[in-house]
């Protein structure tokens, strides 16, 4: 079977610099819907894509998380107007 996107949703919405991210929230949607997986992805509106000690600690909590109700976490995705910041493809998932 090839994977394929359930679905896509919108869980935070922040303020100008920050947003509090609870693992529940996150794995929630992803529990019910029975998904494999999980990709997570956020802005930042600085348009700097480098990621800050709060996005590295939430990666690896939810990194634990996933690994202890048994959904693949697949990546962590920064955004920017005009570039991105992958954990996955930065060896760092």
């Amino acid at each position: 079977m090839v994977p394929h996107i359930i679905e896509k949703r919108v869980l935070f919405i922040g303020t100008l610099n920050q947003s509090l991210v609870h693992p529940r929230e996150v794995f929630a949607d992803a529990i019910a819907d029975r998904a494999a997986g999980i990709i997570v992805a956020h802005n930042h509106p600085s348009n700097t894509p480098t990621p800050s000690h709060a996005d590295r600690a939430i990666t690896k909590r939810l990194q634990e998380v996933a690994t202890l109700i048994g959904i693949e976490f697949l990546d962590h995705v920064i955004l920017t107007k005009d570039s991105y910041y992958s954990f996955n493809e930065e060896g760092e998932l």
